[in-house]
């Protein structure tokens, strides 16, 4: 190949000044403990890091990089460090400039693509690189559009979350049918096949707006790097040192990516934690972090159990509620000074729950508790609402944790601007801190926060944060000026690694992992929403308990949990506490146990008050009715068969059904699985239903179809003449 046709190679940094860097290796390894110890101290070669919750994984992994450039092991232009947020990514590269190591590339795995994709685009393919879609939604809005689909924008959500798992799963429209029923999947109501067209519909869509989404980043460099040896090789040269971080919840794609990184190197040092599994919806396997040892025969395991986070009740408690669902999990081993009982409180309703961790919230604020080391933690983002309005009610400030970007913000863009026009004027007299203070004054600071709560506290708060920046940046850095606080800014903007905001933090289980307060709110504790009710099937069930645990171990001080026994105030009082504190009983008590009950009134008590609970039947699951086996998809359930037995429906019904749907979708011009998906029409055919109740006793037969489609499915099933069929489903009788 000849030099001018040769894919140009990336420019790293300046390498880091070896004379003071080596005297300082030694000191990187004494700040560890022994395990932490035994990470740094290999810089060289695999290793798999299985790190519990609040055990130093970031500290160790980072102590590594900084210890193998301050050794000569590597130089720090040649490490990849791998995380999958850009705020993880942002804490690592503070760290690593604590430690003295500049020049290391910490990213997503999506940031190191793209700009992989960016930089070899124009040599691989010609031309500049497309531009990528910020959402799916848009897109696959248009592609229902296209195949008359009436769906509503949760629908549209749940589709385009259905076409990353399978991107991810490196599935194709053509392939996706086969996977998706192995897989037992659900796609929002619609069978593998109307979803599959779906998808195709998306793709065309985004190939006439000429854009990608962000797996197609992941999926075309991988096709670059396998197809282009030549670029393998430059990427390769430049990158030689790789370390992983929540190696637990990489996916097939990333994980081919990965390897093509590699290719066939062995300098690789992946962290994670199976007992925080809980991406598996998104398509995110542990199996790739368990199979390392096996994969690298050579490789060092080290296990972090030393937990530094938390009290050691509330480690107690994390371990219980893990304990109750494996056998193989590794118990923390609590490090931190005794602290108070974790507490368990029952409310009667939701209202009156959210009404009872804002006034305990306003009572911490009261008594110097900082609001941002506070947060409350739910399983869906729905249930924000609620406490949304009890706080402000008690005018307590919050910021909701997945809202706006903190950078794109107006009043955080308008603050950048004044302070890059501030630059300039920087005479170095005045200090950085108050300098910076000055000019945020222009954007609408003041030194005192506003009394009142909302969008104004908000600004406020986002605007001290810039300020809280300028501190951090000079006690790091005495000398530190204004240009390096705005080259901070646009690094962090860039990495959308958001500086801390004071506030109460509201969030989602998933949207927490990986952050810590010293106290935590941990509402709806209930079954319905931990586990969730659509979690189906054991393993479904223990990725919820995973999912609690980790709530469990954001908390380094007080935890305090919560469940609400009915959803509004004087309605009836159903739920009961979530069956994953049962095994906390000894901690909090009865009220933890979902059969305890006061049999003189049938209501149950929480440890920490009354709740209204009932006792009632546990729903039964539903089996196969050809082999017993427990149904846990959807669509088996509607048939009542699983995947492996038989059909036991008329051939020739069956097919009438098919072609009477045919043609009532010709008639009024929307796909057939509008009409009937196949699943709900095999119910049908097994089941000869010959009334209407017993129609709508089948699943996706509610009273609207029965309506229109009712009386001329009763008729075929009872032979009749499917065009005559036909003919009365379309008129909607």
């Amino acid at each position: 190949m000849s030099q001018a046709s040769r894919p140009p190679v990336p420019q790293p940094g300046a390498p880091t000044a070896p004379g003071a860097a080596l005297d300082r290796a030694d000191a990187v390894l004494a700040a560890l403990d022994p395990e932490q110890r035994a990470v740094a101290s290999v810089p060289r070669g695999p290793m798999c890091v299985l790190a519990g919750a609040g055990t130093g994984k970031t500290r160790a992994i980072t102590h590594r990089i900084a210890y193998g450039v301050h050794s000569g092991a590597f130089q720090a232009q040649r490490v990849l460090a791998v995380t999958f947020t850009a705020r993880a990514a942002g804490e690592m590269r503070v760290r690593l400039r604590e430690l003295g190591v500049g020049g290391v590339q910490a990213r997503t795995f999506h940031a190191a693509a793209l700009r992989q994709l960016h930089y070899f685009w124009p040599h691989a393919i010609g031309g500049g690189a497309p531009e990528v879609l910020a959402q799916k939604a848009p897109v696959v809005g248009e592609a229902t559009g296209r195949l008359r689909l009436q769906v509503d924008r949760t629908t549209i959500r749940d589709l385009a979350a259905e076409i990353e798992w399978a991107k991810v799963s490196m599935l194709t429209p053509q392939t996706y049918a086969v996977a998706a029923r192995r897989a037992r999947r659900d796609p929002a109501g619609l069978d593998v096949t109307a979803m599959a067209r779906v998808w195709e519909t998306y793709e065309e869509r985004k190939a006439e707006r000429g854009v990608i989404d962000f797996e197609d980043v992941l999926l075309l460099t991988a096709g670059i790097l396998a197809e282009r040896e030549d670029i393998a090789r430059v990427v390769r040269d430049q990158y030689r040192h790789f370390v992983v971080d929540e190696y637990q919840d990489v996916n097939a794609l990333q994980q081919h990516l990965l390897e093509l990184w590699l290719g066939g190197r062995e300098d690789i040092c992946v962290v994670g934690d199976p007992a925080q599994t809980i991406y598996s919806f998104t398509g995110a396997t542990p199996e790739h972090l368990l199979r390392f040892p096996a994969r690298f025969p050579s490789a060092s395991v080290v296990r972090l159990v030393r937990n530094y986070r938390s009290t050691p009740q509330i480690v107690h408690v994390a371990n219980l509620v893990l304990g109750a669902g494996s056998r193989t999990n590794t118990p923390l081993r609590a490090q931190g000074r005794p602290g108070p009982e974790p507490s368990l409180t029952a409310y009667e309703d939701e209202p009156a729950e959210a009404a009872g961790v804002a006034l305990a919230i306003r009572g911490l604020l009261d008594s110097g508790t900082p609001a941002g080391e506070i947060a409350v933690l739910f399983r869906t983002n729905a249930q924000s609402e609620a406490f949304e309005a009890a706080l402000s009610e008690r005018d307590v400030p919050y910021l909701v944790r997945g809202g706006e970007r903190f950078f794109a913000r107006q009043e955080v863009r308008a603050a950048m601007v004044l302070l890059r026009g501030a630059v300039r004027s920087d005479d170095g007299q005045t200090p950085l801190p108050d300098l910076v203070r000055d000019v945020l004054t222009g954007a609408g600071w003041a030194a005192t926060p506003p009394t009142a709560g909302g969008a104004l506290r908000e600004r406020w708060e986002s605007l001290s944060a810039v300020a809280a920046l300028a501190d951090a940046l000079v006690a790091l850095d005495p000398a530190a000026r204004m240009s390096h606080l705005v080259a901070d800014l646009d690094e962090r903007a860039a990495s959308q690694h958001a500086p801390a905001v004071q506030g109460v933090t509201l969030a989602s289980l998933h949207a927490a992992k990986g952050l810590e307060w010293d106290v935590v709110f941990l509402a709806g504790c209930s079954d319905g929403y931990l586990p969730i009710t659509m979690a189906e099937g054991p393993a479904a069930i223990e990725e919820e308990r995973r999912l609690c645990y980790v709530g469990l171990t954001r908390a380094r001080r007080e935890l305090h949990l919560s469940w609400a026994a009915a959803r509004t105030p004087g309605a009836r009082a159903t739920r009961r506490p979530s069956r994953f504190l049962e095994a906390a009983a000894a901690v909090f008590g009865a009220g933890a146990t979902s059969a305890a009950r006061d049999g003189s009134s049938g209501r149950s008590r929480g440890s920490g008050g009354e709740g209204s609970g009932r006792t009632r039947t546990p729903r039964q699951p539903t089996v196969c009715r050809g082999c017993g086996t427990v149904l846990s998809a959807a669509a088996e359930r509607k048939v009542g068969r699983c995947a492996d037995c038989p059909p036991t429906y008329d051939p020739a019904l069956f097919e009438a059904l098919r072609s009477w749907r045919s043609e009532v979708a010709k008639t009024d011009k929307v796909p057939a699985f509008v009409v009937f998906t196949d699943a709900t029409l095999t119910a049908v055919a097994e089941a000869r239903p010959t009334t209407s109740a017993a129609l709508t006793a089948i699943p996706g037969i509610g009273a609207r179809k029965l309506d229109m489609y009712g009386a001329a499915v009763l008729a075929l099933v009872a032979a009749a003449d499917p065009p005559t069929a036909a003919e009365s489903g379309s008129a909607g009788v």
